[in-house]
């Protein structure tokens, strides 16, 4: 039963150090900013706004 708990206790520590590490592991400087929309932008796979129904 001890054992039990014990490996539980060890899942648990190993669950929030893997969260607390993919939290707080991110780029440097942040994000990089987003490339801006242009004519010579691959179409998306997304429908166009303002569909017919």
């Amino acid at each position: 039963m001890g054992l039990i708990l014990l490996e539980a206790l060890g899942a648990g520590i190993l669950l929030v150090l893997i969260v607390w590490w993919t939290m707080f592991s991110g780029r440097k400087r942040g994000e990089m900013p987003e490339a801006d929309e242009d004519e010579n932008a691959p179409p998306s796979d997304d429908p166009p706004a303002g569909g017919s129904r």
